[in-house]
């Protein structure tokens, strides 16, 4: 069986440099991909003194508007809370969302982390699929510690024997620097393993560092590209990253 994963951070909806507000934009060009599965970061929960500024603002949570229910399912978890509203993580699946919990990895009071986890139901496959949306912090010691408690969540919730994806913006910019994911949990880059590089993503205009990834553990990559052209010209200062993966039959 075939899936089809994206992620991208939309920016709260704004586009480079904050100049428009590009949500529908954003909407109509997720909803154009065969996605089966999006990872989301920085997507508005609600934020009611930008509500009042355009006139397209959507009046549901930014998550819920691009779900489009039923298309997608949702499930969304806060980063950060102001007085006009929060925002966060949000994972969006055509398959049932069986629960979800949303952890903070925040390590200093200038940057709201965290990682969102869902657990979904595919059919006629016996076992579950993980789904972990990630958004960590600019700093290097930020991420390091952020890393160790993905480490140990994915330790503690995800049976050895089950499919898992962890998917979003890492933040991390170095293209050769292998990370927990990879030494300690065997996950594979999606990239790395169908190009022989990990993706640059940002800036979206002309991508040099690869801040926003896709790991994969017990699911084959198949194809795997970042999305910054057409429909997905400047509608983040991230480009989106897609890839085809194949889960294997479980009986």
């Amino acid at each position: 069986m075939k899936l089809h994963l994206l992620t991208i951070n939309v920016h709260k909806g704004f586009s480079l440099l904050n100049r428009r507000f590009v949500l529908p934009q954003i909407r109509k060009a997720i909803h154009s991909t065969p996605a089966d599965i999006v990872f989301l970061q920085e997507i508005v929960g609600e934020n009611t003194r930008k509500a009042k500024k355009h006139s397209n603002w959507p009046e549901k949570p930014q998550h819920e508007y691009i779900a489009d229910s039923p298309r997608f399912n949702h499930a969304y978890g806060k980063n950060a809370v102001y007085t006009a509203g929060h925002h966060g993580n949000a994972i969006l699946s055509r398959f049932p969302i069986l629960d979800f919990e949303m952890m903070d990895v925040s390590t200093n009071r200038f940057e709201k982390r965290g990682i969102l986890y869902g657990r979904l139901k595919i059919q006629n496959h016996k076992h579950c699929l993980h789904c972990i949306c990630v958004h960590f912090g600019l700093f290097h010691r930020s991420r390091k510690k952020q890393f160790g408690k993905l480490r140990e969540y994915v330790q503690w919730v995800v049976p050895d024997n089950e499919p898992l994806v962890v998917a979003g913006d890492f933040n991390e910019w170095r293209r050769n620097k292998k990370n927990e994911l990879e030494t300690h949990l065997g996950m594979k880059d999606a990239g790395l393993e169908v190009h022989g590089k990990k993706l640059k993503t940002f800036p979206s205009l002309m991508p040099v560092w690869p801040l926003d990834r896709i790991y994969l553990r017990g699911l084959k990559v198949l194809k795997a590209q970042i999305l910054h052209k057409g429909l997905w010209n400047n509608l983040s200062d991230h480009a989106g990253f897609s890839a085809e993966v194949e889960i294997p039959a479980m009986k």
